[in-house]
């Protein structure tokens, strides 16, 4: 349902987009009271300033927006650094421009941009919490030795463990040990920024497609670097398979090897970002319709969505991270290793003893 939302919505904001490509924020002001297509699209995209919140009207209201660098590199020009208040509300700056918060320049010559967009330094947020967190978590375990764990590391001790037994173990087996850090880290990484996108003025960094790709690309790599022969065995020569069948079965392996991170990548970002659609959706109800008998049900619905997203945080955190155990398992599997893969070893117990 929430795929379905995010599709329609989409196409019917890039249709206004494509109606409109040259309207200014006053132009658009003047024609329409309020554009929930524009509104949304802001909130949920990349921005070249950070904005947290307004007071008032959109036009005399108080803004709390938070300044970033702009870094951008003209081979004609050079490298230029400033501010992105020099470029705020259609603003000319060394003859660069923003346009839909890509960055032009005038005389229409090549433009790299590698500023700290809102999305860049919501990475970097998270990146430091998250060397805080378990910076503390870590100093926990050299304090306390063999005791009980106490404070913030009694919070995440049992999440550390579930994936470390009920995902790693299970997914990858004896091996699991040597990808314990890539998939904590993948697991704690989309959780947190799930969050932080939550909060007010929060960056959807994990509802941004270049991010989920990468977090996919790295998936792929690690799993086809700890491939061995019977991975590969099975993609060219399918056990059970016809040797007249495998010109079509080993096509259809090798593109099942990047579908598998494809898929990662498209479910983390359609989820995320249909959340906060369908949530500004409710909330633009009450502009459209200018009416207070509206408020109480879009907000009551937003509500709703905003506390079903907070369990979705941490679900997509766990899908993704099991998927990229399951891989990796398929990828380093052995044959011995069959009875393992069924839940036995390491302590663990078989699968017919359930």
């Amino acid at each position: 349902m929430k795929r379905l939302l995010l599709a329609l919505f989409c196409f019917l904001s890039f249709s206004v987009y494509a109606n409109e490509p040259t309207a200014t924020t006053a132009e658009a002001t003047d024609k329409e009271a309020f554009s929930p297509g524009e509104m949304i699209l802001h909130h949920i995209g990349d921005s070249h300033e950070w904005h947290f919140a307004t007071l008032g009207n959109e036009e005399h209201g108080t803004h709390f927006t938070l300044p970033l660098p702009v870094i951008a590199y003209r081979p004609a020009h050079g490298l230029s650094v400033f501010s992105s208040s020099q470029l705020a509300e259609g603003k000319v700056y060394n003859g660069m421009k923003l346009e839909h918060e890509h960055l032009v320049s005038e005389d229409g010559s090549k433009v790299y941009d590698f500023s700290i967009t809102k999305n860049v330094a919501s990475l970097l947020l998270s990146a430091a919490l998250l060397l805080i967190v378990f910076s503390a978590v870590a100093r926990g375990y050299v304090k306390r030795g063999s005791g009980a764990p106490k404070g913030i590391q009694s919070f995440f001790e049992p999440i550390i463990v579930f994936i470390r037994d009920e995902v790693a173990k299970k997914s990858i087996g004896p091996k699991y040990e040597r990808y314990m850090p890539y998939l904590l880290t993948v697991f704690f990484f989309i959780w947190f920024n799930n969050l932080l996108g939550l909060m007010p003025g929060g960056a959807n960094l994990t509802g941004n497609i270049a991010v989920t790709l990468t977090l996919a690309v790295l998936t792929l790599l690690i799993t086809l670097f700890s491939s061995n022969k019977n991975y590969w065995h099975h993609i060219f020569a399918t056990p059970g398979v016809p040797k007249a069948l495998l010109p079509i079965m080993i096509p259809v392996e090798l593109i099942g090897i990047v579908v598998k991170p494809f898929s990662l990548m498209v479910r983390l970002f359609a989820n995320i970002t249909a959340g906060h659609i369908v949530t500004l959706s409710f909330i633009s109800l009450i502009f459209i319709f200018q009416s207070i008998y509206v408020s109480p049900v879009s907000v009551a619905f937003g509500l709703f969505i905003n506390v079903l997203e907070l369990m979705v945080a941490i679900l997509q955190a766990y899908i993704f991270t099991l998927l990229t155990a399951m891989y990796i398992g398929g990828a380093v599997e052995e044959h011995h290793d069959a009875d393992y893969q069924m839940g036995g070893g390491d302590g663990a117990e078989p699968a017919h003893a359930h």
